[in-house]
């Protein structure tokens, strides 16, 4: 019958996932560390705990070496002496185990250092499987609560069940306030191993945060009738996404805002009020290019494949909604259709005036 020690093993392997025999192999070398001292500093100790009853034996252990060879007697025994030992007929190169008499004392020591390295091996295990398993969310979205936000919001610690997260201030939309014990839905950027165990850094600023929500909310784009192709995000304030349908007869913007918008507004809220853009995508660059500047009407559009830059005619009246709030929305535009950096102009014209602002 099993006793406690083996019983608490077998639980605790099965509870953590852990090997059965990989755990009692360290608890072994672990007890026959412990073991030496004293008389048995140099020599080599091996313990062995049986499976079923629990009953743990100690032995030294030597190897029969031809008499000339021998060079470290605490180890290596030759055949003769093997024989007065006990154990007649050993050739060179066999081992012999010598049962070794422990004191109590000895022996609660090594169920020390055998509970020692199990809780160890279990923090090893835990820490693993953490890993393993947040490394497959790379790149998706989990929710989580606020543990604490640390001075000056320099990050935020989350919680998100097995382990913590981080989001640094780099990730943070700066309007957005966070509080203890608020639930977050987070973007998982990085996950890498610590010292201190797996580190899991997430993002509420990332432009595929907001990828995923329209993945979760809107069901044409999960089964892959409407296809995100570009998103530009100015986190907290105004993104644009560019979708296309793949599917004949739906219209991939309306599918995404839904019935006056009841779509697209779950994932304003859940972004905290950030305006979106939804923008039709085109093969065609020059549609394209006046889709993205939406809501301004672009009256004409020309591009410069010399200089990668496309100039776009909007009315008088337009210019400012053009070009947004600081920028905001040409800015956005660039982005959105790959621009490595913004030119705006302003050109007096008879009906139009004529605003450059992306670089393809």
């Amino acid at each position: 019958m099993k006793n406690e020690f083996v019983i608490a093993i077998s639980q605790l392997s099965a509870e953590k996932n852990l090997d059965q025999a990989t755990v009692f192999s360290a608890v072994e070398a672990a007890m026959a560390s412990a073991l030496k001292k004293d008389d048995l500093q140099y020599a080599e100790v091996k313990v062995e705990v049986d499976r079923d009853t629990g009953e743990i034996k100690y032995y030294r252990q030597y190897t029969v070496t031809p008499d000339d060879d021998i060079e470290d007697d605490e180890i290596e025994v030759s055949p003769e002496r093997a024989a007065q030992m006990g154990f007649p007929g050993k050739k060179p190169g066999d081992t012999i185990l010598e049962p070794v008499e422990t004191t109590a004392q000895a022996g609660r020591i090594a169920a020390q250092t055998a509970k020692q390295v199990v809780l160890q091996r279990l923090r090893e295990a835990e820490r693993e499987s953490v890993f393993e398993d947040f490394t497959g969310k790379e790149g998706e979205l989990v929710s989580g609560t606020v543990l604490r936000v640390e001075g000056g919001r320099r990050q935020v610690i989350l919680d998100l069940g097995r382990t913590e997260a981080v989001l640094p201030s780099a990730e943070q939309v700066r309007a957005e306030h966070y509080r203890v014990g608020q639930r977050l839905r987070v973007y998982v950027k990085e996950v890498y191993k610590a010292s201190k165990g797996p580190q899991v850094v997430v993002s509420r600023s990332h432009p595929n945060l907001l990828k995923r929500l329209f993945e979760l909310e809107i069901p044409e784009i999960a089964r892959g009738a409407v296809e995100i192709m570009g998103i530009a995000r100015d986190a907290g304030h105004r993104a644009k996404i560019a979708v296309i349908s793949r599917q004949h007869g739906i219209d991939p913007i309306g599918a995404c805002v839904g019935v006056r918008g009841s779509r697209i507004q779950n994932i304003v809220n859940e972004l905290g009020g950030e305006r979106i853009d939804m923008i039709r995508w085109d093969p065609v660059e020059e549609a394209y290019v006046a889709n993205a500047l939406s809501p301004a009407e672009v009256v004409s559009v020309h591009i410069d494949r010399d200089t990668n830059t496309a100039f776009l005619a909007v009315p008088d009246k337009q210019l400012s909604l053009a070009i947004g709030k600081e920028g905001q929305n040409a800015r956005l535009a660039a982005q959105l259709t790959g621009a490595l950096q913004l030119r705006v102009q302003r050109l007096q014209q008879h009906v139009h005036r004529l605003l450059a602002v992306v670089h393809l």
